[in-house]
């Protein structure tokens, strides 16, 4: 049965930050994920989660300077003690936390000329980043991301993802499978699924085009989420929607999962 994650980043926003646990638990969610902690001390957070019984699923390593543009910077050269002491900062966030996965955002294509350089930087930084992780137990992902939403990011396909890892060949380097991005990118999902369960280390969701709740759009969810536990999935599936109007409003979608893991 799907366990569902709400983002907190996206849903509850009508909430402060530190107020968005309670309201995910009490609509019956039983973990959370968001982009960056980086702005509230961990043990503030991990109260939260104390209180409201929540599990932490994931969190992003430090992206650079969010605000100024960048998405990541484990392939920008010159950023290679930024990004380990980055990594740092996650690795002790997480270890609060509890959550066992940490997402490493590769950052932008500076040219299609640095390319190439910049994917060799990238994958010597994962595997940097997933020896250090495997020391606290952590896994590592990677998240192919649609150029739409995100133009010259360096990391689009599901395919590239698995060839990335392969070329890693640590086995906590793993694929978050967003299904927003992998549907407009390349669409499939699937065939993808049945041919990269193995290595995919959590699955988000949203409706496609416009990333509000998965009960509409071109996706067919229920038979997305009951391909997924038939494929023996057990991590955490994430919420990453922007909700149309209220956040608990629109929570039909879900709540008989939700109900049926009470």
């Amino acid at each position: 049965m799907p366990r569902f994650a709400a983002n907190l980043s996206m849903m509850y926003t009508e909430h402060a930050f530190l107020d968005r646990f309670a309201a995910a638990a009490q609509d019956g969610f039983e973990g959370v994920e968001f982009l960056f902690p980086y702005e509230h001390a961990a043990a503030d957070i991990k109260a939260r989660l104390d209180d409201a019984a929540l599990a932490q699923a994931l969190f992003n390593a430090p992206p650079g300077n969010w605000a100024n543009g960048e998405r990541g910077i484990a392939s920008l050269p010159g950023r290679e003690d930024e990004f380990r002491r980055g990594l740092d900062i996650a690795l002790d966030y997480a270890r609060v936390l509890g959550n066992r996965k940490i997402h490493v955002m590769a950052g932008l294509v500076a040219s299609e000329a640095t390319r190439e350089t910049q994917r060799a930087l990238y994958v010597e930084h994962l595997a940097y980043a997933a020896r250090a992780a495997s020391a606290h137990g952590i896994d590592i992902l990677i998240e192919p991301i649609n150029t739409r939403d995100m133009p010259g990011y360096l990391l689009n396909r599901q395919d590239d993802a698995q060839a990335i890892c392969a070329q890693v060949g640590a086995p906590n380097l793993q694929v978050q499978f967003d299904c927003y991005h992998c549907q407009i990118v390349e669409g499939d999902l699937t065939i993808k699924l049945k041919r990269d369960i193995a290595r995919i280390g959590h699955i988000q969701v949203a409706g496609v085009p416009e990333r509000h709740e998965p009960d509409r759009g071109e996706l067919d969810y229920p038979w997305l989420f009951a391909l997924i536990d038939e494929l023996g999935y057990e991590g955490w599936i994430g919420c990453e929607y922007r909700p149309r109007a209220g956040t608990s409003e629109g929570l039909g979608w879900v709540r008989p999962w939700l109900a049926k893991r009470a």
